[in-house]
């Protein structure tokens, strides 16, 4: 099965929602659990990379099935092998880019 490569592109976080909803005491600023740069390989279907956010994990899993089961995203993406996705934290959200690759070049 291919292997597939989570690089985190961009943390963002929006002030204006996080006063106007969120808690004082929560956490305030961009995700803590990522920094841009970082990157995770998956080599088996179901295995999430330890200490990985199980919420961003949840949101963009169908994703990485498609990816690494032949999946095209090329009716989107400029490459097929590969899929920009996010969380859906809406006051700090975290962009990824998904990525099916070829360990052997």
């Amino acid at each position: 099965m291919p292997t597939c490569k989570i690089t985190v592109l961009k943390r963002m976080f929006n002030p204006d929602l996080a006063e106007a909803y969120r808690r004082p005491d929560v956490h305030q600023g961009p995700c803590p659990l990522f920094e841009e740069g970082q990157e995770f390989i998956v080599r088996h279907l179901g295995e999430r990379p330890s200490d990985f956010c199980d919420w961003a994990w949840n949101d963009f899993h169908k994703v990485l099935m498609s990816l690494m089961t032949g999946g095209d995203f090329s009716p989107w993406m400029k490459d097929g092998n590969m899929m920009i996705a996010c969380c859906t934290d809406g006051v700090k959200p975290v962009v990824f880019k998904l990525e099916r690759i070829d360990e052997t070049r």
